[in-house]
């Protein structure tokens, strides 16, 4: 067996699970591998005059979070707001007085959305001298949504003079207030950064950053307290799981997380999918098949432009072979990513070369169709394969490389492995197998590094082929370091299973070429000379010839005189 083909059981994250687990929810189950905003949240209770910033992700469930911090880390003394024997207002641990302003009444607040003054300072009736305190008065922690306060730029600028002084006025009439209130921000990293970079007393009152993470490490954390955090979702929803549906549900996280030992933690995905499964299912039992259905039923409704792309494969609009050989040509492949679905994309490759002054043109940016990164990859494209070939003496061709009806912007560098196999085709006039798509970026030293998208890529030349029916050639070859990412869909792992598809995982470009032109590449002597019958010594011989270096065949007369000459 071929060492780089990858087996079946790598092609989807294993996970081991107990034959009965009891779901256990709880808050430090709510808050699994989030112990830097954990850390940040006990130092927020310990401090003074130090407030927070919690930087979340994409798919948290800010109300499950919050009601967790509280629940595990809050720290609650009964303040009471009074008048001392000045008549100044003051924050005491004692029993109320005639003169009580305010008590601290609720644990937390959240506000978003249209937030006013008065929320948070409270309001005071001149004609009756009544005071109603607000929730930086009436709260220990007031957690607060950063893109709701920043619409309001005048309360923006009040909250950070509150901090400021550290007191606030309700009314022109009334007392300034002492501020005894915790205060939690709630947005994005890159918010943080900022307010962190463009407000000069920022940095000093929200000192303590709380960045949350969207996914679980498996070295770290066990499936078993993953399950914990799974058990708040259920909690909420009213729902149960069955054994099947369970393994199931692990391996969407997974995809999620894209990573194979890293399970993700986008609740509001996870809760929308159970949501779906209950409903298709008519039952708050998730079963295997009301899970899958829905799983299946959700990629249909985002995928109308992968249908479109299919449709324009399967009538041959886009000319894409997937059996045969040719000299110049190879399958990559593309990803194509919406706002919230992407599916792989393959595109055709050819390389074209003649007589030159050994540029490697990239035709896709020269029409200004090629994106900085995939520039990147073709530069580096050149380098190795001067490293190889350029050694002694530059090189005297000319190649073109061209993505075949392209007519969007292509950027990265996962592409350059695909792009030097068919310049090296091209070169050593050596047919690619068609049947076999590739993909990866490579370094100048002909390493193979990882790229994105790397299930989607699978998945989108396996449909095709499958369409066009499996033979058992096809196939796609995927760099090593991102065996780790695989999570494909059944029906790939099934065809592999049976042998009618192969997934191969290459670490350097001569494993590559090996596979899809059937011939060793060949190691270089000490003078840097291929074997003659190796790919890289028909790239050798081509070049030298392009160079005029080879010699020149003997002619019939000088060949006669050769083999009868005598010795004096």
């Amino acid at each position: 067996m071929n060492s780089n083909v990858i087996p079946a059981q790598a092609l989807t994250p294993q996970f081991t699970l107990a034959t009965e687990h009891t779901f256990i929810a709880n808050a430090s189950a709510n808050l699994l591998a989030q112990e830097r905003c954990c850390d940040a949240f006990t130092l927020l209770s310990e401090t003074d005059n130090q407030h927070m910033f919690i930087a979340e992700y994409f798919g948290c469930n800010r109300k499950r979070i919050i009601e967790s911090l509280i629940e595990a880390h809050g720290v609650f003394k009964e303040h009471v707001l009074q008048l001392d024997e000045h008549n100044s207002p003051v924050w005491q641990q004692a029993h109320p007085t005639k003169t009580l302003l305010a008590a601290k009444l609720h644990k937390f607040h959240y506000l978003s959305g249209t937030i006013r003054k008065a929320d948070l300072v409270g309001r005071y009736n001149v004609e009756t001298n009544e005071y109603k305190p607000g929730l930086l008065a009436s709260c220990h922690y007031l957690f607060i949504c950063a893109d709701s306060l920043w619409k309001r730029e005048t309360l923006w600028d009040l909250l950070l003079e509150i901090l400021d002084k550290q007191r606030y006025q309700v009314h022109s009439r009334f007392i300034e207030l002492p501020l005894n209130c915790k205060i939690v921000l709630i947005g994005s990293s890159h918010q943080y950064g900022s307010c962190w970079l463009g407000e000069p007393s920022f940095s000093r009152h929200f000192p303590l950053l709380g960045e949350l993470v969207n996914e679980v490490d498996l070295a770290e954390h066990s499936i078993s307290n993953y399950c914990d955090w799974l058990a708040g979702i259920l909690t909420e929803q009213q729902l149960q799981l069955e054994n099947d549906a369970l393994s199931l549900l692990l391996r969407f996280c997974s995809k999620l997380a894209d990573h194979q030992m890293r399970l993700s933690l986008m609740a509001t995905n996870i809760e929308h999918l159970l949501a779906q499964a209950k409903a298709y299912g008519r039952s708050s039992l998730i079963t295997l098949n009301a899970l899958t259905h829905s799983i299946a039923k959700l990629n249909q409704r985002h995928n109308a432009s992968e249908r479109l792309s299919e449709q324009n494969f399967d009538d041959l609009f886009i000319n894409l072979p997937t059996q045969d050989e040719v000299v110049g040509q190879i399958n990559g492949l593309t990803v194509v990513e919406n706002a919230e679905f992407s599916y792989g994309e393959p595109a055709r490759i050819t390389a074209s070369v003649h007589y030159g002054d050994g540029e490697v043109a990239d035709i896709e940016r020269k029409s200004e169709l090629g994106g900085n990164i995939h520039a990147k990859g073709m530069m580096i494209l050149s380098a190795c394969l001067y490293r190889i070939f350029g050694k002694d003496a530059p090189l005297h061709l000319n190649a073109n490389i061209v993505f075949e009806q392209s007519y969007q912007e292509i950027d990265g560098d996962s592409a350059s492995l695909a792009e030097y196999c068919c310049l090296i085709s091209a070169i050593a006039e050596k047919p690619i197998n068609q049947s076999l798509a590739a993909t990866g970026a490579i370094d100048q030293f002909g390493n193979v590094q990882a790229i994105g998208g790397v299930n989607e890529k699978i998945e989108g030349f396996f449909k095709l082929c499958k369409r066009r029916g499996l033979t058992g050639n096809q196939g796609v070859i995927i760099p090593c370091s991102n065996m780790q990412q695989l999570n494909l869909h059944q029906d790939v792992i099934d065809a592999v299973t049976e042998g009618l598809f192969s997934i191969y995982q290459v670490k350097h470009i001569d494993e590559a070429v090996e596979i899809l032109m059937q011939l060793p590449a060949g190691t270089a002597d000490e003078d840097n000379q291929f074997p003659d019958e190796s790919l890289y010594g028909l790239v050798q011989s081509r070049l030298e010839s392009l160079a005029g270096y080879q010699e020149e065949e003997a002619s019939l007369f000088a060949r006669l005189l050769d083999k009868f000459k005598f010795s004096s």
